[in-house]
């Protein structure tokens, strides 16, 4: 077996999503994170000959199953690259407008489990934590340079980390003895002696874990370029999908499709039309019993559900 399929990957609330976004059976629609191609494959068995499907991934290894499930199917196109940078990239392409962008938010099993990533405080690796590894700074090299204040702020804002200060001044403690933290089992135990009090059945490092990973990645600015991208991309009657998997993820998504579906008088020129709204919401779903049942990592999913306006559409 390939690294590529080594570790496998259940899609979220796959017919849900599939359903919502897919309006005609024809056009451009973009898979944000493509990971394993759960959702790409079952959007292209909703589409016809003539529909393009362009995926993004900054992973290598979800990048080369994009590449083989290319080679399967002429309707697809791999992109190695942010969802936050789908605009140039679809540029590139001739691609201008599109009729569906989907945004499965967070990280993958495939990432997860497999231990060599350093995302997971389950196995002792290497504290890399990149979505992309073949670029950009490890959570180790983060740690080994940051200031403790810095560290803190990561750890307070990406991970709503209670005991944020606590933990980042262990960290730079251990780093001025000599010993910085270079491995997930250094991090975790490091997290449960500085931590004292948790969440039942929450592991101490979660949160922290959480933070740095986002924070190394640029997870959050990524969901609001790609946001901003989408609502440029999409025709009328377009769709935008995202799934979220915890509360930061979901607050973006929120705040950015109710800012969208408003008008929005401009209280310097109060008697001008009011800004036109470019999103119509439709719907917020959460996994049923039996898929929380089946893939317990869906029980934190929300998936929001908007519709491009016809007015105020790009030009």
């Amino acid at each position: 077996m390939t690294a590529a399929g080594a570790w496998q990957h259940t899609p979220v609330l796959l017919t849900e999503a599939v359903q919502a976004l897919v309006t005609q059976a024809g056009g451009v629609y973009v898979d944000g994170t493509f990971g394993r191609g759960g959702h790409t494959r079952a959007l292209l068995a909703e589409l016809g000959p003539t529909a393009r499907v362009v995926v993004f991934d900054k992973d290598p290894e979800a990048l080369a199953a994009a590449q083989a499930l290319a080679q399967e199917d002429a309707r697809v196109h791999p992109c190695h690259a942010s969802f936050g940078d789908m605009v140039a990239e679809l540029a590139g392409l001739g691609i201008h407008q599109v009729q569906g962008v989907l945004l499965d938010l967070g990280i993958s099993s495939p990432q997860i489990d497999n231990p060599a990533r350093g995302f997971s405080f389950r196995f002792d690796a290497p504290l890399d934590m990149r979505m992309d590894t073949t670029r950009g700074e490890t959570a180790a090299e983060f740690l080994q340079r940051a200031e403790q204040r810095q560290i803190a702020e990561v750890l307070r804002d990406y991970g709503e980390e209670r005991f944020a200060g606590r933990i980042a001044e262990a960290l730079v403690a251990r780093r001025e003895s000599g010993s910085p933290v270079r491995s997930t089992a250094e991090l975790s135990a490091l997290v449960a002696r500085a931590v004292k009090t948790r969440e039942p059945g929450q592991d101490p490092a979660t949160r922290t874990f959480q933070a740095l990973r986002i924070f190394i990645n640029a997870e959050l600015e990524a969901l609001e370029q790609g946001l901003k991208a989408a609502l440029d991309l999409l025709v009328p009657g377009g769709r935008l999908v995202v799934i979220s998997f915890h509360s930061l993820e979901d607050r973006i998504a929120k705040t950015f499709i109710a800012r969208e579906s408003r008008d929005e008088v401009d209280r310097r020129a109060p008697f001008a039309p009011p800004r036109a709204l470019k999103l119509q919401a439709l719907a917020r779903v959460k996994p049923g019993a039996a898929e929380v049942a089946a893939n317990p990592r869906a029980r934190s999913a929300v998936m929001r559900v908007a519709e491009r306006t016809a007015v105020g559409t790009p030009t």
